[in-house]
Order: C-alpha cells, then structure tokens, then sequence
C-alpha cells in the first residue's frame, strides 16, 4: 500500500482542486501528478501566461480570413473579369462569310452557257 503525507491548503482552493480532479481524473494524486509532468515536460513554468487563448486566436484568424476574401472578391471584380472579358474579345472571330470556291464558279457559268446562239434579227443570212 502507498504512504500518504498531508499537505495544507487553504480551504477553498483544496476545494477547487478536489472538484477539478473529480471531473477529469480517477484520483487526486493523479490529477496532481499529470499537472506536474505537463509543467515539467513542457518546460513552462505555471506563473507564465501561455498566450491568447484559442477564443481569441480563432476570432483573428477568422478576421484574417474575411480580409483575404474581401481582397480576393475586390481582385475580382477590378482585374480578373474585365482581363479575362478583354481577352476573350481579342480571341473572338467573326466566322468568314462562305463563298463558293472560285472553281465553283467557273463550273457554274460554263453550264449555263451555251455553245451555240441563234441570232435574233429576222433577216437571217448566211
């Protein structure tokens, strides 16, 4: 069995500790001795603030966020778009007309063509 050694507090934070160690842990000695080894492994001492809480951290980064997308929605509307409307007017073409091939032509006249015409004057000598 383990030895125990009492150790005083001063009531009300006996009482916080005991209540903190009920909600997280099986025992006190092991709430006690995992506080410990946190401070030791970490090597911070429990006087030192550690920072801004993870509150205050995700508040900022979701600032942060919001001025990244309000630029990204600015950079947008100002540049992407009319950039990207200016160039697919450069690259628009209008398609050229069709035309029949010249030899389309040629072949087209010379049907229709005749070889020999009658004259059309009524004195008909030859």
């Amino acid at each position: 069995m383990d030895s125990f050694i009492g150790i005083r507090f001063k009531k009300e934070t006996a009482k916080r500790f005991q209540e903190f160690s009920r909600t997280h842990f099986k025992s006190h000695t092991e709430a006690l001795e995992t506080m410990l080894d946190f401070f030791f492994y970490n090597e911070i001492s429990p006087k030192e603030k550690l920072g801004p809480t993870g509150r205050t951290i995700e508040a900022s980064i979701k600032k942060r966020i919001n001025a990244v997308i309000a630029i990204m929605r600015d950079m947008e509307k100002s540049q992407t778009k009319p950039t990207v409307a200016m160039l697919e007017s450069l690259f628009q073409t209008e398609e050229p007309k069709k035309k029949p091939l010249i030899l389309e032509k040629k072949i087209l006249q010379e049907k229709n063509e005749v070889g020999f015409r009658e004259k059309l004057n009524d004195n008909s000598e030859l």
